[in-house]
């Protein structure tokens, strides 16, 4: 059996460790099987060796990350335990800074993971970047917390929203309405994003204003978009022709955030996906940043991690077994 002390550590900091009901140590208990005890300003971690060496790295890097500003959740705890499996938590020390921007209810959006963390700062220094990966790892949101920060710091002008009008998988029939009731339900995921960051009242008055605009895809055809934050979402579904004609929309003084999945394209089968292809042609220009996100960067509930990795391994198995 082996103990190892972390010290001078303040009622806030073992409060926000710990968690609801200690939750959160309970965690690191059973992932490590090891005992960790409070005892006024220092935390206690007995148990075999190698398990008490990792549970420590685990519990700094949630103190580091707590200190940052992070809420420590059970999310937070699997992802620092991920990081010291693959010998990698030093890299959480890339969380640290100010968050992007606050919502209307005060919360401060920042990066949780340093996948996110990066692709922050590559939208922050290039001019096109393609955002890919599965679904619950913030792409989308953190474009538009980036562009909602441009716009505050009078960086662009206006902020378009747009994705493919296409149905994943099911049949919507038809839509009572005018032309916008049609198309919301495709749009309400970024309608979603874009209330939390301004409130209904603000982002309807901006929409009048044009300041803000959330339309199809099919709308963008034949303009030329300056002085605005451009995000393309389920650039999955886009075929190769979309795509192009998108990102030959970009005008000056102007940015472009493409998010998707690649391993949900709903297009028919005779067509393939505009974000696969481009990847593979805008890889090496300047200017033009590729992020790819894992697994490790889902943020959603724990359920959505196993979730995507029986997949992946269900796909490699397959095409290992066609191979």
């Amino acid at each position: 059996m082996s103990e190892k002390c972390i010290t001078d550590l303040s009622i806030e900091q073992t409060s926000a460790l710990f968690g609801t009901y200690d939750s959160n140590i309970e965690q690191i208990s059973r992932e490590y099987n090891v005992s960790v005890v409070n005892r006024q300003s220092e935390i206690k971690i007995k148990g075999e060796p190698a398990n008490v060496e990792d549970a420590s790295k685990a519990i700094e890097a949630l103190l580091y990350m707590s200190a940052c500003g992070h809420d420590i959740s059970g999310q937070s705890v699997r992802y620092a335990t991920s990081m010291v499996a693959d010998g990698s938590q030093q890299q959480i020390s890339q969380l640290s800074g100010d968050g992007i921007c606050v919502t209307l209810s005060g919360k401060i959006v920042r990066p949780r993971t340093v996948g996110q963390k990066q692709y922050v700062e590559a939208i922050k220094n290039n001019t096109i970047v393609l955002g890919v990966g599965p679904a619950g790892t913030g792409k989308t949101y953190l474009a538009v917390a980036m562009a909602v920060k441009a716009f505050k710091n009078h960086e662009i002008k206006k902020i378009i929203l747009t994705r493919p009008a296409v149905e994943a998988g099911e049949k919507l029939g038809f839509l009572p309405g005018d032309l916008q009731d049609k198309v919301d339900p495709y749009l309400r995921p970024l309608y979603d994003a874009l209330f939390d960051m301004f409130g209904a009242d603000s982002f309807q008055r901006y929409m009048e204003k044009g300041i803000i605009e959330v339309a199809p895809l099919a709308y963008m055809r034949g303009r030329t978009l300056d002085e605005a934050f451009i995000i393309l979402d389920e650039a999955q579904n886009t075929t190769s022709e979309q795509i192009k004609m998108f990102l030959t929309r970009l005008g000056t003084e102007s940015r472009m955030v493409l998010t998707g999945d690649v391993t949900q394209v709903d297009l028919p089968e005779a067509k393939k996906s505009g974000l696969v292809e481009a990847m593979k042609i805008l890889n090496g220009i300047d200017d033009i940043y590729i992020h790819r996100f894992t697994e490790k960067d889902v943020v959603r509930h724990k359920l959505v991690q196993e979730i995507i990795k029986a997949y992946e391994k269900h796909s490699t198995r397959g095409e290992n077994k066609n191979g």
